[in-house]
């Protein structure tokens, strides 16, 4: 402690004895500084921006001496261009040189001593109340080559002129000294020299120049103090942002206040016309500038696409100042030292980007409450219409979701709207997880009326989300009923699908019931009973199913072995399974040829009956297990096909009968060779049928039947 006591003394006695030393400053080199200095392509009309912000702050300080106010001084901003023509643009003015500098005209303070001093001094404090950083010159000549600076400016009851360049070879350099000058008061800044990467990403007519100069100091507008007349030359086009001010604003901008852990923070709800290439947003700003732009469209209920009120329709932007924000803004005003979420020791007292939002979206949504009404209303009728006809699967979840979370742009397509309701769909079945865990272990201090009821809401949440699951399955059902009824159509140069495209529908093609792939399967478009098998597989050749010994290469389109459990009750010996084959060829849309009976290349009935009888062939139990009477066992034959002419000739010839709808044929072969029941199906019969029988599910659910 005593050595500590020691070391504090003779730290103290050094800094008297110190007191009477020449103090020695850092310098500061432009040219590193400069170095250290990001500005992205992007930005390059930042330092025209800074040159205007630079010029309204100086009329303020004119105006603040006693001279006239704000509103009766003006700014003008001239397009410089080169003389050769190397860009053609449309619109109003027809050709345009390319764009080399900025010349910048106010009648403010101009360069007074401290004013010249301030400049020459990097890092200057002189404007640090209004959260300047005294870089912002810097921006110049990351964007130009050089600065000319010429400015009359009243000191000592008399008119001077102060000329001077800026560059990064000679720095800061006078041209000639400071003189009398007649007036009137008067400062010219040109950046010249616009560097080519900057300037190929820069607007190129005055209008839109004029917008973004608006829109970045659009601050100075709103605020009650109001902003000098500033004007945009190009040419013959002159524009006055006053104006374009009018035109954009939708309704008179309006403040209010609002603390954020300690710090004063200003809102300024501004409403511009939906003409307007903008979109819902929250603008940081930062000493009179706009900094930081963030994007709000969908983050409030409602505030989606353009807002309509009593005067039309409009895009909403919040311009928000705080002395905090002055204070965290990095030097190139290009973003804020602020982290998006603070935790732990310091959330407390750090202001986030969050803690922002969470203050600030509230007082929007309460702004906007009137015009977001009708938003809110449409986009639950498009949630409740796509849920009704399109989307039941999600109708159990609906009451499980947030009601200003199903809050969406009535615009919405199908597509993105499916997507937001499933991961609603997720979030609920990851509750119900967590909650499971939970929901049989009752708390120490729960009562039982307490428990019951938390019982019964996760029972309740469990019986929707299995809804959602078979209303999902259906809706599926539906679809793939759809899209085999567009598959048989006549395109339009007036061709059919080949067969396959219908295969994959009902089976994906060379795969067996053992592959992943066959989870794909619609077998129940045929028959509901195919779902049930032991073995199938889908133009696989014969010799590789390992539910039959025939070496047979043929590839049946769809072929299943099922067997049953023996059904004998009293037995004095171990018998092999009972089983049945199906078989099922499919043949393309609207398909001619057929030849009844001549061979199993010309008839369907024939080829799929031959199949059968191959793999009858030494049949066996997908185990190897013998198959007792393999040669014997029954056998079904599907054949999918369009009833042309020729086709119903095969069936009369293998003695079929017409169904009592008229769209297909049945029958029965008896001959011990073939044993098979025969089913003739054609493509419009298989989606009437896989409709009918699934009609009652469809109409549960709202969905079209036919």
């Amino acid at each position: 402690m005593e050595d500590c006591e020691g070391a504090v003394a003779s730290l103290e006695k050094r800094s008297r004895d110190d007191s009477d030393l020449p103090v020695e400053f850092m310098e500061s080199l432009l040219q590193g500084r400069l170095r250290n200095t990001y500005l992205a392509a992007s930005k390059g009309m930042i330092p025209l921006y800074e040159a205007v912000v630079n010029s309204i702050q100086a009329i303020e300080d004119d105006a603040a001496a006693g001279a006239q106010p704000i509103r009766s001084h003006k700014i003008t901003v001239r397009v410089i261009r080169s003389l050769q023509t190397s860009l053609q643009l449309e619109g109003k003015g027809g050709a345009r040189e390319r764009i080399t500098g900025f010349e910048v005209t106010d009648d403010g303070i101009g360069f007074t001593e401290d004013n010249w001093k301030s400049f020459r001094t990097l890092d200057s404090l002189w404007k640090a109340q209004r959260g300047c950083r005294g870089i912002g010159r810097l921006m110049w000549l990351k964007a130009f080559k050089q600065v000319r600076v010429d400015s009359v400016f009243a000191e000592d009851s008399e008119l001077k002129c102060r000329r001077f360049r800026f560059d990064v070879a000679h720095d800061v350099k006078p041209e000639g000294s400071v003189e009398a000058a007649s007036g009137p008061k008067r400062t010219v800044l040109c950046l010249e020299g616009f560097e080519p990467r900057f300037a190929e990403q820069a607007p190129k007519t005055a209008r839109v120049i004029a917008i973004g100069l608006l829109e970045h100091c659009l601050w100075y507008f709103v605020r009650e103090e109001g902003v000098p007349e500033v004007v945009v030359e190009d040419g013959p086009d002159r524009l006055v942002l006053d104006d374009l001010y009018d035109e954009h604003m939708h309704s008179a901008a309006h403040a209010e206040q609002v603390e954020i852990k300690g710090e004063p923070f200003e809102i300024m709800h501004v409403k511009f016309r939906a003409a307007v290439n903008k979109t819902h947003g929250l603008n940081y700003c930062a000493a009179g500038r706009l900094v930081k732009e963030e994007a709000i469209q969908g983050k409030i209920p409602g505030l989606s696409g353009a807002v309509t009120d009593d005067r039309g329709q409009f895009t909403y932007a919040a311009y928000l100042t705080s002395p905090f924000l002055n204070e965290r803004v990095v030097e190139q005003r290009i973003g804020f030292n602020i982290e998006d979420e603070v935790d732990g020791m310091f959330a407390a007292t750090d202001i986030s980007f969050r803690d922002i939002r969470e203050a600030v979206l509230p007082r929007v949504k309460e702004f906007l409450s009137d015009a977001l009404e009708q938003n809110i209303a449409a986009g639950k009728e498009r949630v409740a219409t796509f849920v009704a006809k399109k989307a039941p699967r999600y109708r159990p979840i609906l009451a499980h979701i947030p009601s200003d979370e199903l809050v969406v742009d009535a615009n919405i397509s199908d597509a993105n709207l499916d997507a937001l309701l499933h991961k609603h769909l997720f979030r609920v079945e990851q509750n119900l997880l967590s909650e499971g865990h939970k929901v049989l272990s009752p708390g120490d201090d729960e009562t039982e009326e307490a428990y019951e009821k938390r019982l019964d809401d996760y029972l309740q949440k469990v019986s929707d989300l299995k809804q959602s699951d078979l209303a999902n399955y259906v809706t599926h059902r539906r679809v793939i009923i759809d899209l085999l009824a567009k598959a048989i159509e006549r395109d339009a140069s007036g061709r059919y699908v080949r067969e396959d495209v219908i295969h994959e529908l009902i089976v994906p093609m060379r795969v067996t019931s053992d592959d992943l792939a066959f989870r794909r399967q619609s077998l129940w478009l045929l028959d509901e009973r195919l779902a049930f098998h032991d073995f199938l597989a889908s133009d696989k050749p014969i010799a590789t199913m390992p539910i039959t010994e025939s070496a047979c290469g043929k590839e049946p389109d769809i072929a299943s072995l099922r067997t049953f459990d023996n059904p004998l009750l009293v037995s004095d010996k171990a018998t092999g399974p009972a089983a049945s084959l199906t078989v099922v060829e499919i043949k393309r849309p609207m398909r001619s040829g057929f030849k009844a009976g001549q061979s199993e290349e010309h008839d369907p009935i024939l080829q799929a009956l031959d199949y059968l009888r191959r793999l009858r062939e030494g049949a066996k139990a997908k185990n190897g297990r013998p198959i007792p009477n393999a040669d014997k066992i029954p056998g079904f034959v599907y054949v999918v096909a369009d009833l042309t002419d020729r086709l119903r000739g095969c069936c009369e010839l293998h003695h079929l009968k017409i169904t009592a709808d008229g769209m297909g044929y049945f029958g029965y072969h008896p001959s011990a060779f073939y044993n098979a029941y025969i089913q003739v199906i054609s493509f419009d019969g298989l989606v009437a049928s896989a409709t009918e029988r699934n009609r009652a599910f469809f109409d549960r659910l709202g969905l079209p039947s036919v």
